[in-house]
């Protein structure tokens, strides 16, 4: 951890540079950290998928079972069988 803090801006510029694809910082010997390039992520395209999924018109319909259960109307949905 010492030399890490020593030495941060040379590892920063070894890694922007690609000198180093990345530098482990350990504690006490043990890996704690991993010095890697910043990457933005890609941007998303909206709409990609456009015209490929479908959704049911009664997409939104309750099930009446599904919210009886719900709303706790267990003993109710046993009745009505």
């Amino acid at each position: 951890m010492h030399e890490a803090k020593t030495h941060l801006s040379r590892f920063v510029k070894e890694i922007r540079e690609g000198k180093e694809p990345e530098i482990i910082i350990a504690v006490g010997g043990a890996p704690a950290a991993r010095l890697v390039p910043y990457s933005s992520s890609a941007r998303r395209v909206l709409g990609m998928d456009r015209g490929l999924i479908e959704i049911a018109d009664d997409f939104d319909a309750v099930d009446e079972e599904i919210a009886d259960l719900f709303e706790g109307n267990v003993a109710r949905k046993r009745a009505k069988r």
